[in-house]
């Protein structure tokens, strides 16, 4: 059996020391308005897609759908500021180079996913935290008609949902998860798979 390690490009095994070099620095910074960090949040959404028995490429999502603020220089309350810092797109941007779409599409999709399950499920939006209700104040509300048929048309929109269920349960404060390092085969596989498709 090969070692998928040793057939990942040397810039995804880069990649994947530097994800979790930004957890190390960064990750103890909090989630937002929420009460945990944004490792916290990160491990928790992780875990989640492994319970629920996701593949390496959906549990990667998962832990790296909040990249992106980790990747800017913005304060953490940004939001109620109110500054959209796109952190969807910065993540999306910047994982494309290591990860293929089956791991970068969902993370770029998630925050349209909320506004997408606000207008297709009304309850949805009563479930959300107020930092989440403030955040998708900024990211445009609600899907209009139009938006939710564009959504439902984009092949990957139903990984994005079941990404959008683990980023909003993933905030309890004090929950104990398995750490970065029982991840990182995880990312392994993944940045593989997109090698060799």
């Amino acid at each position: 059996m090969t070692d998928v390690g040793s057939t990942l490009p040397k810039d995804s095994d880069w990649a994947i020391e530097r994800i979790l070099e930004l957890f190390e620095k960064r990750g103890e910074e909090r989630y937002g308005g929420e009460d945990v960090s944004q490792t916290q949040h990160a491990l928790q959404s992780g875990w989640a897609a492994e319970k629920e028995g996701a593949d390496a490429e959906l549990i990667s999502a998962a832990l790296l759908h909040d990249l992106g603020h980790l990747l800017h220089n913005l304060p953490d309350d940004c939001a109620d500021m109110g500054v959209d810092d796109k952190h969807e797109d910065l993540a999306y941007r910047w994982l494309t180079r290591y990860f293929g779409p089956r791991v970068t599409e969902p993370i770029r999709l998630h925050v349209e996913a909320k506004r997408y399950l606000c207008a297709v499920q009304p309850r949805y939006q009563s479930t959300l935290s107020e930092a989440s209700l403030t955040s998708l104040r900024l990211q445009g509300g609600p899907f209009t008609p139009a938006e939710v048929e564009e959504f439902q048309a984009n092949p990957h929109h139903t990984e994005a949902i079941r990404l959008r269920g683990w980023d909003d349960e993933a905030k309890i404060k004090d929950l104990v998860t398995p750490d970065l390092f029982h991840f990182k085969n995880y990312l392994i596989q993944a940045a593989g798979s997109a090698s060799r498709s």
